[in-house]
């Protein structure tokens, strides 16, 4: 019966982040103004510090590169999601499902290991300033964008093959608002417990690794900031600290809790809290926290204007 149900398999059916009929409209709205608003500051980001050469840095390079998988962890979700609010049946096709699920796992783990990399890098800005540009060349720098997104790739075409060549038996109603391997685990028959497994293995690498970079770094940071003397300076290094660290507890906290633990343990009211946040929330969030709090970026947006304004004229 198992092999059947793969062979005739066309679609699955997404619960939804609710239940409830009287709440869809107005979620729609919510999620409609949370993805406008992500769209708009990280596309925005990425033109502000591709035009402006003072943005030229390491810092906003990978700033640059948070912004693109930002937005595209959230379009591989929220257009679909905004779809199905308005729509009799959340369907979605196998293959759209498998494609989902690629793009997501890409996103997601080129963002683990894009903040431990701008971790690394505020290390180097405040432990070594004299030596930062030196550290921080354009090749390291690439490197450190490149080795993540070719890790994420190998992932991204890893799971979703070994995933969709499995055999799902029963129903095929996935208790999510999207496609991904945790709620896509409990429906298959076939090679369940060794994709389990696998699943926590690869999670708990990508999480802890890049986390352990992220706590070391900022140890350090601290253990430098202790030893300043100007006070000026210190408050300067916590401001840039601090918002980094918020959105890394938020983001690893969720994630640590989404995937690292056991199938048994999964709800799926908490499990949609969880992505909720890090699919949508931390994205819209992401650009205000990095960048459009920061002088530097409100004045190179105000150079920019004004180019583009004497353009115009």
């Amino acid at each position: 019966m198992g092999q059947t149900n793969l062979t005739i398999l066309t679609e699955f059916v997404l619960m939804g982040v609710t239940r409830q009929p009287e709440l869809q409209h107005p979620l729609f709205g919510v999620f409609l103004t949370i993805y406008s608003i992500t769209v708009v500051g990280n596309l925005g980001m990425i033109i502000l510090t591709q035009l402006d050469h003072r943005l030229h840095t390491p810092m906003y390079f990978f700033i640059r590169h948070l912004a693109f998988i930002d937005l595209g962890n959230s379009t591989v979700i929220c257009p679909k999601m905004l779809v199905n609010f308005v729509v009799d049946k959340n369907t979605i096709s196998y293959g759209a499902c498998a494609a989902q699920m690629a793009f997501f796992i890409f996103f997601i783990v080129s963002e683990l290991f894009i903040l431990s990399t701008m971790a690394y890098d505020r290390y180097v800005a405040i432990c070594n300033p004299l030596l930062y540009k030196v550290v921080m060349s354009p090749r390291l720098c690439h490197l450190l964008v490149g080795l993540p997104y070719l890790y994420s790739i190998f992932q991204a075409l890893m799971f979703p093959i070994m995933y969709f060549m499995s055999t799902f038996c029963g129903c095929n109603i996935i208790s999510h608002f999207y496609c991904d391997v945790v709620p896509l685990l409990p429906m298959l028959c076939s090679y369940t417990r060794e994709l389990e497994l696998l699943t926590i293995l690869f999670s708990a690498f990508n999480l802890i690794s890049s986390l352990l970079v992220v706590l070391l770094s900022y140890t350090l940071i601290l253990l430098a900031i202790c030893r300043m003397r100007s006070a000026e300076g210190r408050k300067k290094a916590f401001s840039t600290c601090g918002s980094h660290l918020t959105v890394v507890v938020v983001f690893y906290g969720s994630l640590l809790f989404m995937y690292v633990q056991p199938k048994s343990a999964h709800s799926f009211e908490t499990d949609k809290m969880a992505s909720v946040f890090y699919t949508l929330v931390i994205p819209m969030l992401n650009p205000l926290i990095y960048s459009l709090r920061n002088r530097e970026v409100k004045n190179a947006f105000y150079r920019v204007f004004r180019n583009q304004c004497k353009i115009c004229v």
